[in-house]
This record gives C-alpha cells, structure tokens and sequence, in this order.
C-alpha cells in the first residue's frame, strides 16, 4: 500500500476540488483578505502598489487585533486605510443561530456567502477558564459513518481556508478575546479540534493553510500542540498531514475488526484497519508526550464488549496512544442506544489496565444537539 500512497494522495486532492469553495472575491469586486497566506498577502499588496511591509501591518491588525474596519488600523495613515477598504473586506460569517447549553456549551450556525452553513462548538472547561473550539471542515460530509448525524447531510462543498479560520475568529468575536492572548497568558479559547462537520483530510489544502495562519506567531499564534485534527483514517493524507503540520492526531476507530468497521465506517472498506494503524505508527511526533488519540464511540451490544476492549488493546499496542470513549449521542432518527455504565466501565478498565489511558468523555451539549456526532447544519434540516 505504501507505494501507492501518492498516487492516492494525488486522486483524493484532485477530486476535492469538485468541491471548491468560493472564490475570495465579492460581488461588488473587493477581495477578502482572510484566508490569505503571507505569501499571497504580500502579492495582493504589491499588486496594490504597496510595500511588502504593509501585509506585515495588515496580518497583525486581522489576525492579532482582531480589526475587521480599516478605519481602526492605526498603524495605516487614513486615505490608505480609505483606498483599502475600497477595494478589500476583512469577513466573518454571518452568525445565523447562537444557543447556549445548560452546560455551557455554546453552538454557532455559521452562514456564509452562499447561503450555505456550518455548525461550530465551544466546549468551556469545568475546572478553568480555557475551552476547545470544534471546527467543520466540510459543508456535510461523503463518510456516511452510521452512528453520525453529520453523515446524513450529503456533502454539499469544502470549505475555504478563510470560512475555517473565520469560524474561529467568528468565536472570538462572541468571547472578546482580543488581541490575541502572548505567551503564557491564560487563552479562553485555548485550542482547536478540528471535529465538527466533514472529514478535514478530504478537504486537506484548505485545513493546512487555515491552520498554518492560525498557528502563525504573529497572528493568532496558537501551538501546533493546542490543535488536534481529528480524521476517520484517509490513510494517504495523513503522512502528509504528519510531515507539514504535525498537529495533534486523533483517528475515529469505533471497532476492532474490519467486518464491523466496514460497517459502521464505510471508508474501512477502502483503508482497512491493518493500513490505518501502520499510518498512525509512522505519524511524525507521536510520542508519549504527545500521544494519537484513537476516538471509539460506545455502541449498545455493537461494539461494546470486554472482548473488543481486550482487541482494542492488542491492536494499539506499541503505539503511544490513549483511547477516547465516548458515549453514543442520540440524534433524531438513529437507531443506537449508548452503552450501559456497567460496559463503560468495564471496557474502560480494560484498557486503563493495559496502560492506556481511556477517558470516558462526558456528553456536553447534548440538549442543543452539539454532541459529538451531532452536528448537522439547521440550513439542510429545512430544506
């Protein structure tokens, strides 16, 4: 399989672009800046007839301040700033819906340009005042995995690397985390799950630059250690996912077996799990402190016995790696139940006993449908 690794690689990027985003340029003619890598950034300028330094100013002002109005870019002298906003916007999404958990959990439906939308979670933490931002990659999803109300919304495009980043900043905007936290300076929202709506490898050129900007020192500057990408095995993309980014990794496992797994994980059928965990044992920086994170989603007599708990660790034995359980999250029109506590635990001890470590996630936002497995964007509900 290896060596067919980039002509796979090659196929899965060429069929993306079926599903491009849209371009960066409005209707009225001015091009959004959000989303630009440095590089396109300084050719935009000079294209403009300004000086490189001047995409350093304006990377600072949207990415560090937060500046979506020129006018308050103090560092630009004002018929600049007046010039810029004639032909340029710096964008967020438009937030559509805004519910709050009884938890706290906090769940946006972001709307962009073309009406379509995509669902975006913060998760405060219970002890500290810090939280995940779960981003979508995807407008729905082509994985169809069973236990996942994402997979019933078909795949309606990729998202651009400015509409990832934006939901991001879209979040700040509801926090007020401006500018940028330095340092050592406690981060309210203090890392990124790259979890939400689509699978981020099928939509890999536009993750990488979003998170490129975003793990950006001078801007936003979160580590890559604050970001976890989150894939369902797209095996030739994640070598190249390793070696360019080296965000955290976590793989949604869910079986131990390729029969039940090509079931309830329909690309098992194309990547088997014997090659998904070759890949994970090649990923670049996985170490013990920086463990993979395999995601098994407790299923109700499916795939929730001390016999699978005991597979489970055969299986990512050598690896550095902990197990995430996560309790089936019901949704409207699925046909799993969550597992008894009894077969929680059971199989949790299991694992713990091998010497991985394996959480059982306790469900946050379930009332709002902000669950893992939950979302799925209100736009395609009413239509």
């Amino acid at each position: 399989m290896t060596d067919l690794l980039p002509a796979e690689r090659d196929r899965i990027l060429a069929k993306a672009a079926h599903f491009s985003p849209p371009d960066y340029v409005l209707a009225d003619g001015r091009r959004d800046l959000v989303g630009l890598s440095r590089e396109e950034l300084i050719r935009e300028m000079e294209g403009f007839g300004e000086k490189p330094f001047r995409a350093k100013q304006l990377w600072h002002w949207i990415y560090h301040q937060g500046a979506t109005d020129f006018s308050v870019m103090s560092s630009i002298a004002r018929p600049l700033q007046e010039k810029l906003a004639a032909h340029f916007v710096v964008s967020r999404p438009e937030v559509a819906t805004d519910q709050l958990s009884k938890d706290t959990t906090r769940k946006f439906l972001f709307k962009f340009r073309d009406n379509e939308a995509v669902e975006t979670v913060y998760i405060p933490d219970r002890q500290e005042d810090r939280g995940a931002v779960c981003l979508s990659s995807q407008v729905g999803c082509t994985l169809s995995c069973r236990f996942c109300h994402t997979g019933t919304q078909r795949l309606a495009r990729n998202l651009s690397a400015a509409e990832i980043v934006g939901q991001f900043m879209a979040t700040r905007d509801a926090y007020g985390e401006w500018p940028s936290p330095k340092g050592e300076t406690p981060r309210l929202l203090s890392t990124i799950v790259m979890m939400g709506m689509g699978e981020p490898l099928y939509n890999y050129e536009n993750v990488a630059k979003a998170l490129k900007i975003i793990m950006d020192g001078e801007g936003i500057a979160l580590s890559r250690r604050r970001i976890t990408l989150s894939t369902s095995g797209v095996v030739p993309i994640m070598d190249r996912c390793g070696a360019e980014l080296g965000v955290n990794l976590a793989v949604s496992l869910h079986a131990v077996t390729d029969e039940l797994r090509d079931e309830i994980v329909p690309l098992n059928r194309k990547y088997p799990i014997k090659e998904l965990i070759a890949a994970c044992a090649r990923y670049p920086g996985a170490s013990n402190a920086r463990r993979i994170t395999f995601e098994y989603v407790m299923l109700r007599g499916i795939n929730d016995t001390e016999a699978e708990a005991r597979a489970l660790v055969q299986l990512i034995a050598g690896l550095p790696a902990k197990v995430n359980l996560i309790p089936f999250n019901p949704w409207p029109g699925s046909s799993y139940h969550p597992s008894t506590p009894e077969a929680l635990r059971k199989f949790a001890n299991i694992v713990m006993d091998a010497g991985y470590a394996s959480p059982i996630r306790t469900p946050r936002g379930r009332d709002i449908l902000a669950a893992c497995g939950q979302l799925k964007s209100v736009v395609e509900n009413a239509a």
